[in-house]
């Protein structure tokens, strides 16, 4: 999956189109020394054109002059040679849209060992796997729900039953797993307490089980059978219970999709 329409000069310039080219530079950044990395916001402006028309001519001398990458042209064709899977530090950091380069670093490696102990195996399943969390977590920025989680408070379906219980189990982990319940089975997977005290807290702090709360839920609930059928919409609501977001989720998977397939 790649552009549905041109970016740069006098082109659509759709806003999950301009956010492919701009991580697409960012991805051959090294060819642009000594600029910058782009901000990945999906918004073009001068400095999105500016970048482009360099690479034409650097790199696509054919192109030159045309100041926009084309479906099928040979701006994207030579920009894609970059992509790479498996999924490198490089590609991490180019995946989290206004995200810093130290929270791809942070959890470079835990999402190594955690997609590779949870059968996220393939480009497809990383994917999907890295669209939605990119999503819950804002991009790594926030492993731990920004609400205090009152909203949570009496959710039987959760197993928020004690006093409390919606503010001490709010989501965390880079997928936000949420609810007495699900604190309580990951525990038992993984033969630790994840309930009393302070523990709760670590599915936020510690970056290795941040990441792997966030596949033991993918697996629990069968998300690569999903992500094989390209079902983003059956995996947002079995994460979510909803659709909530499903435009950017969707906005990052597309990107997730042209970087790695």
């Amino acid at each position: 999956m790649s552009l549905t329409a041109a970016v740069g000069k006098n082109a659509a310039n759709q806003t999950a189109d301009v956010l492919i080219v701009q991580a697409l530079l960012n991805l051959n950044i090294e060819r642009l020394a000594p600029l910058p990395p782009l901000v990945e916001d999906g918004g073009f402006g001068r400095f999105t054109q500016a970048y482009i028309t360099e690479f034409q001519k650097r790199c696509v001398p054919a192109d030159v002059g045309t100041d926009a990458v084309r479906p099928g042209g040979a701006t994207l064709a030579e920009l894609l040679k970059a992509k790479t899977a498996p999924v490198t530090l490089h590609l991490l950091e180019v995946l989290m849209p206004l995200s810093r380069p130290e929270h791809a670093v942070r959890y470079f490696e835990p999402l190594q060992a955690c997609m590779a102990n949870n059968q996220i195996n393939t480009p497809l399943r990383q994917a999907h796997f890295l669209a939605q969390l990119g999503h819950e977590s804002g991009s790594f920025r926030f492993p731990e729900e920004i609400a205090d989680g009152s909203r949570y408070e009496g959710r039987a379906d959760l197993g928020n039953t004690q006093p409390g219980d919606g503010k001490r189990f709010k989501g965390r982990g880079l997928i936000q797993i949420t609810g007495r319940v699900n604190y309580t089975a990951y525990g038992k997977a993984r033969n630790r307490d994840f309930v009393t005290g302070d523990n709760p807290s670590l599915l936020a702090t510690d970056p290795m089980l941040a990441a792997d709360c966030s596949g033991w839920y993918w697996a629990s609930r069968g998300l690569n059978t999903f992500a094989d059928k390209d079902d983003a919409r059956q995996i947002t609501l079995k994460i979510n219970g909803g659709f909530n977001g499903l435009d950017d989720r969707m906005r990052r998977l597309q990107l997730a999709k042209c970087l790695l397939l």
